[in-house]
């Protein structure tokens, strides 16, 4: 089993039993690299803004955006009208069933 297993329609992966959405598979390799290193240098830049309430809310905003962006938060990426699980706790979701074969599993 994976550390952070994958729902089986790729959606989601599970960390600590609560799912998270993943980013749109259907974004482009270098737009996604972009958007990736975006989110990663807004995550420096709220670290950096320590004590800052100001700064931080700016960088907590370009994070936002960025995970936007890359499809894990705002409107799903998908199209078949299921709804958004992220950030739920699996044993609330419709994929309980798989993360206890899976869990078994190992």
């Amino acid at each position: 089993m994976s550390k952070y297993p994958d729902t089986p329609d790729g959606r989601y992966f599970v960390v600590r039993g609560r799912l998270w959405r993943k980013s749109n598979p259907a974004l482009a390799e270098d737009d996604r690299q972009r958007l990736v290193n975006d989110l990663m240098s807004a995550r420096r830049a709220v670290r950096d803004a320590k004590g800052n309430s100001d700064e931080i809310a700016k960088a907590r905003r370009r994070v936002d955006d960025a995970k936007v962006a890359l499809g894990e938060r705002g409107p799903v990426w998908w199209h078949d009208g299921t709804p958004d699980l992220n950030r739920h706790m699996i044993k609330n979701t419709p994929y309980v069933g798989w993360y206890s074969r899976l869990a078994d599993a190992r």
